[in-house]
């Protein structure tokens, strides 16, 4: 029973961290990266599908997304969605191709978003300290109903802390590594 309360911690804060890469992804770092793309939803035949799934998308080069619609009457509805999305971003179109320039970023944005990272970090850290209370409650539950000693209770509290440190550690991380991304020049 224990163990898989852990492991089910260890699993949880595992998805909090996938989770806060999945978040960086989208935070544009001056430099091209076809994740800022995939939350874009485009209008196919009266549904919203994900870009990914109309065109295909490709860095062109440090400054460049290059986004080719499979059918040549999708150009109009990807350039629409593109510009709809709040990348802040222009197409620039060439018969099917459609090209996204990434600016570069002021040295006052860069420290907007590093905000924003530690923001998505520090909301990660309250997951998995919350994910942590939930162990550490279903623990106290099996020692008030003696199903456990104290001694295994006390234990276990003490490995799910060494989890969580582990966890925390790994978001301070993935912060400190997109922060890095973000004041490179």
């Amino acid at each position: 029973m224990l163990n898989d309360i852990k492991k089910d911690a260890q699993a949880r804060m595992g998805k909090s961290i996938e989770s806060l890469r999945h978040n960086l992804v989208k935070v544009r770092t001056g430099r091209a990266n076809t994740g800022l793309v995939d939350s874009i939803k485009v209008n196919y035949y009266g549904s919203d599908m994900p870009l990914s799934q109309v065109a295909s998308v490709a860095v062109g080069d440090a400054r460049s997304i290059i986004i080719t619609p499979w059918e040549k009457q999708m150009v109009g509805a990807v350039e629409k969605a593109i510009l709809a999305s709040d990348l802040g971003l222009t197409p620039n179109t060439a018969g099917t191709v459609i090209r996204l320039n990434i600016p570069a970023l002021t040295e006052e944005r860069r420290k907007e978003l590093t905000k924003v990272v530690h923001n998505e970090g520090e909301d990660a850290k309250v997951a998995i300290r919350n994910i942590r209370r939930d162990a550490n409650h279903q623990v106290k539950e099996l020692l008030k109903d003696k199903q456990i000693t104290e001694d295994e209770a006390t234990r276990t509290e003490a490995e799910i802390q060494k989890i969580t440190d582990g966890a925390i550690k790994d978001v301070d991380d993935v912060v400190k590594a997109k922060e890095t991304e973000l004041m490179a020049v």
